[in-house]
């Protein structure tokens, strides 16, 4: 349903969540399970999206940029990857000038999620942390 790459951000998103402080790649990909190579990149992504913030130096590493309860599952996928939605037909088909009844029902199914992630905060998330999150 997602990529990994929008797993990875969702881990790190609700760690940070979860902490309440700044914290650097190597403990996020520690406690995450995560590669910490490729979650670097990952939140590169998040702090252009500006989900996180970063700080350079002594101290320093990623922290949320707004509340938990102000960011969903949506913002953090979307800021990786678009959920892929069904607007023409796939096949290119010119009798297809609107969506067939299979690429309609596809395309409901994808707007379901969307409002589920949408509807879905990362305060909630924290709120059911998993065993993954380690809190101070």
């Amino acid at each position: 349903m997602i990529s990994q790459t929008a797993e990875y951000a969702l881990r790190a998103i609700v760690h940070l969540a979860a902490s309440g402080e700044s914290c650097t790649t190597q403990q996020i990909a520690q406690d995450t399970q995560a590669p910490a190579s490729y979650l670097s990149k990952v939140l590169q992504s998040l702090t252009r999206a500006e989900l996180v913030r970063a700080q350079r130096g002594l101290g320093g590493g990623f922290q949320l940029a707004r509340a938990a309860s102000e960011i969903t599952i949506y913002d953090v996928v979307q800021a990786l990857n678009e959920l892929p939605r069904i607007r023409e037909c796939p096949l290119g088909l010119k009798e297809h000038a609107q969506l067939c009844p299979l690429h309609a029902r596809l395309d409901e199914a994808i707007e379901l999620v969307e409002n589920a992630f949408r509807a879905t905060t990362i305060a909630e998330l924290v709120d059911s942390a998993h065993p993954f999150i380690k809190t101070n």
